[in-house]
């Protein structure tokens, strides 16, 4: 009988050795995926790993880090995609971007880095941003604030995008969609609502990669613009779609006569 219970216990923990922490996160992202957070549960994946709630919880103690981790690995693989040896201007905007992206690709990602702020996905942005302001001319004492800054409009714009998706869904076309809001704002009351009906066929046309880039460019030109702490070191603007002429940063913050 001791024998068959030491060969059980042997077998048992192979089984759970076999079962590693990134297939467990592999498969979570799956789920979560096809089925949204609803349908991440331990027995679903138990399901799909073909074992126990006991082998995955060995390597993943509950839901909330089983969370972190699938949206740790997506914004891992994400920034550690963009290139290196470029400016830090080009390297902020890479990093931004490739988040957008991977928010974009699994919606579920943008609700769970809003749910709490400072889990490990949320630094690896913080760091990947913050880390190139000091090559932008930022002082030390700014920095916390223009990487905050940064940070916020990231995970918030980008999330925000991604709700949005969700809300259409994939069955509805994104132009229809966008056209008929704009009509709805041009059928606003001019006198009540002056800026959405002006800027109501910029809606119906506007592409939300652009757009988001564009915002993070505002940001970094207020970064490097007179009267910022540290600011007048250049960080050129994409230029416009179209166009060939970079803006100089000064130039967008500086009102006219």
């Amino acid at each position: 009988m001791a024998k068959t219970t030491r060969s059980s216990e042997r077998s048992s923990q192979r089984r759970v050795d076999a079962l590693t922490r990134e297939r467990i996160v592999e498969a979570a992202i799956d789920l979560l995926d096809s089925q949204g957070e609803g349908g991440l549960t331990f027995r679903a994946l138990a399901a799909r790993l073909e074992t126990g709630h006991g082998a995955i919880q060995w390597h993943i103690a509950n839901k909330n880090e089983l969370l972190q981790a699938a949206a740790d690995a997506v914004i891992s693989s994400a920034v550690t995609g963009v290139a290196d040896g470029v400016t830090p201007p080009e390297r902020i905007r890479g990093i931004a971007l490739a988040v957008f992206d991977a928010i974009d690709a699994h919606p579920w990602v943008g609700t769970e880095l809003s749910r709490e702020p400072w889990q490990p996905a949320v630094l690896r942005i913080f760091e990947g941003v913050g880390g190139q302001l000091h090559a932008l001319g930022v002082p030390q004492g700014a920095r916390f604030d223009a990487a905050s800054t940064l940070l916020n409009f990231i995970l918030g714009l980008a999330g925000q995008y991604a709700a949005g998706a969700r809300l259409i869904g994939h069955a509805t076309d994104r132009q229809a969609f966008l056209a008929d809001l704009a009509a709805r704002w041009s059928d606003l009351d001019p006198a009540r609502y002056p800026f959405a009906h002006q800027v109501a066929p910029q809606l119906r046309d506007h592409d939300d990669r652009e757009q988001f880039l564009a915002g993070v460019d505002l940001i970094l030109a207020g970064m490097t613009a007179p009267g910022y702490p540290g600011g007048g070191v250049p960080c050129p603007i994409r230029p416009a779609e179209g166009t060939t002429k970079t803006p100089d940063a000064s130039a967008v913050n500086t009102p006219s006569a």
